[in-house]
């Protein structure tokens, strides 16, 4: 069995972990002002952020051509893969993963099993290294799936936004009638609910300064749950200088957990908006 691993770009992996990985990654498309981009592709998160500033209105996202999915999968069924495990966003924040379920029915030469990550940037990005290290160890799709079932519960995270018109002008907040008008230093935290797996905001705290320890505090409970290692994330929208400053007081208060920096592209940030921190956590696939 030869298994391929197909991803979309809102993993946010690095060109050197595709590329050690080989791991296929489809861009996610960004509309701004009429015109589609492809994330990852012919724009930048950096050029992004740019065009969003000037932007006559609200940007949105959309699926890949279905067509092209099949392309890829047909090609890969050439290439010898009878096998591909696809790894993407959370079915309650795009219909992409659904969508996909019906690419079977259209192939000859392969066998796609899709799977819903329930989360999304470089956190699913870390299932598909993980399926992809499991594939070219040999193990078969039970076993990869399994794993990816395991690690997949371990994930949480919090989210820090500067407001919520992004995801409710997206449709993407599950709760949002609760947390709206709140004056400008209240500061949302959001998370993926762990029962419906859709973006929740579940908690205000007065200030970005509070709201960063307040996630912190919210961290340390976390780790001291836990009976296996964990490492850690943080995500910036547009905000490299305060992740960087935020990764150095984690790694200060938890020496024992990795930590990792990474950030929010075009397709994630345009729900959640310019200068969102998240803090996110799971197990240590490197240690267990």
């Amino acid at each position: 069995m030869k298994i391929a691993v197909v991803t979309d770009s809102t993993s946010y992996l690095s060109a050197e972990d595709v590329e050690r990985y080989h791991i296929h990654v489809v861009p996610i498309p960004v509309v701004i002002d009429g015109r589609s981009y492809n994330e990852g592709v012919d724009i930048t998160a950096t050029e992004f952020w740019e065009k969003l500033r000037t932007s006559k209105s609200f940007p949105s996202t959309s699926q890949p051509p279905l067509g092209e999915m099949i392309e890829l999968y047909q090609k890969l069924g050439d290439e010898g893969y009878d096998t591909i495990i696809s790894i993407h966003l959370a079915s309650t924040i795009s219909g992409f993963v659904n969508s996909l379920r019906q690419v079977n029915e259209h192939l000859t030469n392969t066998h796609v099993v899709v799977y819903d990550s329930q989360i999304t940037v470089k956190l699913m990005g870390y299932l598909a290294i993980e399926a992809a290290k499991m594939a070219a160890n040999g193990q078969d799709v039970d076993a990869i799936i399994k794993r990816l079932d395991e690690v997949r519960a371990t994930i949480d995270e919090v989210f820090v936004v500067d407001d919520l018109q992004n995801l409710v002008r997206g449709g993407r907040l599950s709760n949002a009638s609760g947390f709206i008008g709140s004056i400008l230093k209240i500061k949302p935290l959001l998370t993926f609910d762990d029962q419906s797996h859709e973006i929740v905001a579940f908690e205000k705290v007065r200030s970005r300064k509070k709201a960063l320890l307040r996630v912190e505090d919210i961290f340390a409970d976390a780790v001291s749950q836990v009976d296996y290692p964990l490492r850690a994330l943080v995500i910036d929208g547009n905000d490299p200088e305060g992740g960087d400053n935020w990764v150095k007081q984690i790694k200060t208060k938890f020496p024992g957990i990795p930590i990792e920096h990474s950030y929010f592209g075009p397709v994630i940030g345009t729900h959640l908006g310019e200068k969102a921190l998240a803090l996110a956590w799971l197990l240590d696939t490197n240690k267990a």
